[in-house]
């Protein structure tokens, strides 16, 4: 099965915002609610030697997606095609079981609606062809888009310029995310996954 996933350059990234701004407004994301949330990562350590990132978190694309084992209707699956993790609002009920099971606080309730909502690596974009609204959109060029399986794809490829002590994902409890997260020493420590998990419950 194919591993459709996003890659993040922290190196690269200057924290511009324009990812949470591409994503809500290529996904109409009501006011309030984020499918995509960047946070920032420090300032720390001690003046001249301070460190600071941003820290872009959306739907991590775990092989054991506990968001889907706890769903009691199937609306939360993953695409049997592309590998990724989607939400069906016709068979959603509304009964948040997802947004407390998912480690990473990345999913939104829509009051108004009843249902659960997610980022889908904008599925309509890419297949049609297109690259997701946030890698489109980021004017750093810190974010790549691809198959973690395909060599070949603009994500593999990011990551093969690094060596593993450079490549990092989220805390991992057994549901292994797919995203990769790139942070060199020389610019920034990484964090610890206590100061990198975000809640959007």
């Amino acid at each position: 099965m194919t591993r459709n996933a996003i890659v993040v350059d922290l190196n690269r990234c200057i924290g511009c915002y324009g990812c949470e701004v591409a994503c809500k407004q290529e996904n109409d994301v009501p006011l309030g609610s984020y499918w995509s949330r960047v946070t920032p990562v420090g300032p720390s350590g001690t003046f001249p030697h301070i460190q600071q990132c941003w820290l872009p978190t959306m739907c991590q694309q775990c092989e054991n997606a506990p968001c889907i084992e706890v769903c009691p209707t199937g609306a939360s699956y993953r695409d049997e095609e592309t590998g990724v993790v989607l939400v069906s609002e016709e068979n959603c009920i509304g009964c948040k079981s997802c947004l407390s099971a998912c480690p990473y606080g990345v999913r939104t309730f829509y009051e108004e609606a009843g249902t659960v909502h997610k980022c889908t690596l904008c599925k309509p974009l890419t297949d049609a062809g297109e690259l997701p609204a946030c890698v489109k959109a980021c004017c750093g060029e810190a974010r790549f888009y691809g198959d973690l399986d395909d060599p070949d794809s603009d994500a593999s490829r990011a990551l093969a310029a690094y060596g593993e002590a450079d490549l990092h994902a989220l805390a991992d409890d057994g549901n292994k995310p797919s995203t990769v997260y790139i942070l060199s020493s020389k610019y920034a420590d990484w964090a610890s996954d206590d100061a990198v998990q975000v809640s959007n419950v």
